[in-house]
């Protein structure tokens, strides 16, 4: 696999077709830390707990500074208005695509009040443990705080293939553009317009640049952390790739994954 020539001191990827497939390399049960990737992990335990009716996604989260009508689905889209950090302005819901780490703490608090359970705990109970990830874990921030391996994410992109903890039409509107008209920067690509995105899953689109392969699908959907870390499946090519290392994401990650990503679909 490509990551033989990647500029990291440790790395993993995998690569798993819709069969259960799996090719791997590197060292595959490091716990790497996943940063922005927590994203879709807590927001697939969210999905858990809409379907378990503990919420809503037109619930409104009780919490002081957020714009007028913002419902969970808003925040997992990051279209609630609110900025990337909690100290930046916030603006109307549903005028803008911006990349919100404050909105997935909200969401998080927002799970806690309904079910007496941290994002953490939540996750480990309705996800990692019924999908044997037993490297995964969330301590703090459910928009940074995660770690796992490779073992567990191709379980993890296994269940984003063929769901067994939630209904498949509810994973499908999951991965199916949320307020798809919304303009906004992808972290790292630029302005994207639009700027698709599901439930804490983004999607491609049409957006370029873009960190998968220009053989990706638009129907492709995961997602990327800071960390060096990511995944995607693409569910017409039956494909699903998860790639962790241990440098920072920057130039090498933007050169590196869609080579990588080429080299899944073509596997």
């Amino acid at each position: 696999m490509h990551i033989d020539h990647w500029p990291v001191t440790t790395a993993a990827a995998a690569f798993r077709s819709v069969d259960g497939t799996v090719d791997s390399a590197g060292h595959t049960d490091h716990v790497f830390e996943l940063a922005s990737l927590t994203k879709p992990l807590f927001s697939f335990a969210l999905l858990v707990a809409i379907e378990e009716g503990s919420i809503g996604l037109d619930d409104t989260p009780i919490e002081a500074g957020l714009p007028p009508g913002v419902t969970v689905r808003h925040l997992l889209a990051h279209a609630s208005g609110l900025g990337p950090e909690v100290s930046d302005p916030a603006i109307a819901a549903a005028s803008k695509r911006i990349y919100s780490n404050h909105g997935f703490e909200v969401l998080g608090r927002h799970l806690q009040a309904a079910t007496g359970m941290t994002a953490g705990d939540y996750l480990l109970a309705g996800v990692c443990e019924p999908l044997g990830l037993s490297d995964t874990r969330l301590v703090g921030s459910p928009a940074h705080g995660a770690v796992a391996s490779t073992n567990d994410l191709v379980r993890f992109v296994g269940e984003l293939q063929a769901p067994t903890l939630i209904d498949p039409s509810t994973l499908t509107e999951a991965t199916s553009p949320q307020f798809p008209e919304l303009v906004g920067v992808l972290p790292g690509y630029g302005r994207q317009d639009p700027n698709p995105w599901g439930l804490g899953f983004e999607l491609k689109g049409t957006k370029t640049p873009h960190w998968t392969s220009a053989h990706n699908s638009p129907e492709t959907f995961g997602h990327f952390g800071r960390a060096g870390t990511m995944f995607w499946v693409d569910p017409i090519a039956g494909r699903a790739c998860v790639a962790l290392a241990d440098r920072p994401f920057g130039p090498w990650a933007s050169a590196a994954w869609p080579i990588l990503s080429e080299e899944a679909l073509l596997t």
